[in-house]
Protein backbone atom coordinates (compact mmCIF):
# COMPACT_ATOMS: atom_id res chain seq x y z
CA UNK A 1 0.00 0.00 0.00
CA UNK A 2 2.96 2.40 -0.72
CA UNK A 3 0.90 4.20 -2.97
CA UNK A 4 -1.85 5.12 -0.21
CA UNK A 5 -2.33 8.67 0.75
CA UNK A 6 -4.17 10.53 3.65
CA UNK A 7 -7.05 11.38 1.10
CA UNK A 8 -7.51 7.69 0.16
CA UNK A 9 -6.93 6.84 3.46
CA UNK A 10 -9.78 8.53 4.80
CA UNK A 11 -12.38 7.42 1.62
CA UNK A 12 -11.32 3.92 3.37
CA UNK A 13 -12.10 4.46 6.49
CA UNK A 14 -15.21 6.80 5.79
CA UNK A 15 -16.78 3.85 4.65
CA UNK A 16 -17.07 2.01 8.32
CA UNK A 17 -17.50 5.18 10.05
CA UNK A 18 -20.57 5.67 11.51
CA UNK A 19 -22.67 3.29 9.30
CA UNK A 20 -24.00 0.17 9.78
CA UNK A 21 -21.54 -2.44 10.60
CA UNK A 22 -19.46 -3.22 7.17
CA UNK A 23 -17.94 -6.25 6.86
CA UNK A 24 -14.24 -7.30 6.37
CA UNK A 25 -14.68 -10.01 3.45
CA UNK A 26 -10.95 -11.11 2.18
CA UNK A 27 -7.47 -10.66 2.97
CA UNK A 28 -7.22 -7.75 0.61
CA UNK A 29 -10.07 -5.85 1.92
CA UNK A 30 -8.42 -6.58 5.81
CA UNK A 31 -5.12 -5.30 4.55
CA UNK A 32 -6.29 -2.26 2.72
CA UNK A 33 -7.94 -1.31 6.13
CA UNK A 34 -5.52 -1.69 7.82
CA UNK A 35 -3.00 0.42 6.10
CA UNK A 36 -5.41 3.07 6.02
CA UNK A 37 -6.00 3.66 9.30
CA UNK A 38 -2.07 2.83 10.08
CA UNK A 39 -1.27 5.36 7.96
CA UNK A 40 -4.07 7.85 9.79
CA UNK A 41 -2.61 6.71 13.36
CA UNK A 42 1.18 7.43 12.26
CA UNK A 43 -0.16 11.17 11.69
CA UNK A 44 -2.24 11.71 14.43
CA UNK A 45 -0.73 12.72 17.85
CA UNK A 46 -2.81 10.72 19.58
CA UNK A 47 -5.33 8.18 19.81
CA UNK A 48 -8.92 6.99 22.06
CA UNK A 49 -10.11 3.72 21.31
CA UNK A 50 -13.42 2.68 22.36
CA UNK A 51 -14.13 -1.07 22.67
CA UNK A 52 -17.38 -3.00 22.70
CA UNK A 53 -17.04 -6.43 23.02
CA UNK A 54 -18.96 -9.63 24.32
CA UNK A 55 -16.74 -9.91 27.46
CA UNK A 56 -13.58 -8.40 29.08
CA UNK A 57 -11.05 -11.46 27.94
CA UNK A 58 -12.40 -10.38 24.29
CA UNK A 59 -12.50 -6.51 24.74
CA UNK A 60 -8.84 -6.77 26.09
CA UNK A 61 -7.40 -9.05 23.72
CA UNK A 62 -8.89 -6.88 20.72
CA UNK A 63 -7.41 -3.54 22.39
CA UNK A 64 -4.05 -5.35 23.06
CA UNK A 65 -3.85 -6.14 18.88
CA UNK A 66 -4.79 -2.20 18.20
CA UNK A 67 -2.06 -1.11 20.51
CA UNK A 68 0.48 -3.57 19.03
CA UNK A 69 -0.22 -2.40 15.84
CA UNK A 70 -0.19 1.08 16.42
CA UNK A 71 3.12 0.39 18.38
CA UNK A 72 2.10 1.48 21.66
CA UNK A 73 3.32 -0.90 24.59
CA UNK A 74 0.44 -2.82 26.02
CA UNK A 75 -0.16 -1.82 29.55
CA UNK A 76 -1.77 -4.66 30.75
CA UNK A 77 -1.65 -8.81 30.51
CA UNK A 78 -4.45 -9.85 28.49
CA UNK A 79 -4.35 -13.29 30.46
CA UNK A 80 -4.81 -11.53 33.86
CA UNK A 81 -8.08 -10.13 31.99
CA UNK A 82 -10.67 -12.02 33.94
CA UNK A 83 -13.92 -12.70 31.65
CA UNK A 84 -17.49 -12.52 32.74
CA UNK A 85 -20.16 -12.80 30.58
CA UNK A 86 -21.32 -9.85 30.33
CA UNK A 87 -20.91 -7.32 27.18
CA UNK A 88 -18.04 -4.51 28.00
CA UNK A 89 -17.52 -0.94 26.77
CA UNK A 90 -13.28 -0.11 27.20
CA UNK A 91 -12.06 3.06 26.29
CA UNK A 92 -8.36 3.86 25.97
CA UNK A 93 -6.65 7.27 25.39
CA UNK A 94 -2.44 6.65 23.84
CA UNK A 95 -1.84 10.67 25.15
CA UNK A 96 -2.22 9.13 29.20
CA UNK A 97 -1.73 5.35 28.49
CA UNK A 98 -5.17 4.64 30.59
CA UNK A 99 -7.93 2.84 30.41
CA UNK A 100 -11.39 1.65 31.59
CA UNK A 101 -13.91 -0.48 31.14
CA UNK A 102 -17.67 -0.76 32.43
CA UNK A 103 -20.23 -3.09 31.47
CA UNK A 104 -22.31 -2.34 27.71
CA UNK A 105 -26.11 -2.67 27.16
CA UNK A 106 -25.30 -1.98 23.07
CA UNK A 107 -25.75 -4.70 20.42
CA UNK A 108 -22.42 -3.32 18.20
CA UNK A 109 -19.19 -5.06 18.39
CA UNK A 110 -16.55 -3.57 17.29
CA UNK A 111 -13.87 -0.64 17.88
CA UNK A 112 -13.65 3.08 17.52
CA UNK A 113 -10.64 5.12 17.20
CA UNK A 114 -10.97 8.47 17.50
CA UNK A 115 -7.58 9.97 16.01
CA UNK A 116 -6.35 13.67 17.36
CA UNK A 117 -4.19 15.73 15.29
CA UNK A 118 -4.25 19.56 13.54
CA UNK A 119 -4.44 17.80 10.23
CA UNK A 120 -8.29 17.70 9.37
CA UNK A 121 -7.88 14.96 6.85
CA UNK A 122 -6.18 13.21 10.02
CA UNK A 123 -8.68 14.05 13.36
CA UNK A 124 -11.64 12.23 13.44
CA UNK A 125 -13.36 9.10 14.49
CA UNK A 126 -13.34 5.72 12.51
CA UNK A 127 -14.61 2.74 13.40
CA UNK A 128 -16.69 0.43 13.46
CA UNK A 129 -14.14 -1.45 13.00
CA UNK A 130 -13.63 -5.30 13.39
CA UNK A 131 -12.43 -6.65 16.96
CA UNK A 132 -9.97 -8.65 14.95
CA UNK A 133 -8.56 -6.51 12.45
CA UNK A 134 -4.87 -6.93 14.15
CA UNK A 135 -5.50 -9.94 15.20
Amino acid sequence: MSNLTLASAREILDQYSCKETKLVTSREQKAELQGALLLLVEQSEAENLGVCADNLSQGYQALASYLKAFGYRVPFEVEECQSEDEAVYIKFNTGKMSHYAESYTGAYRGVLVACQAEDQQVNGIYGHLPLDLFA
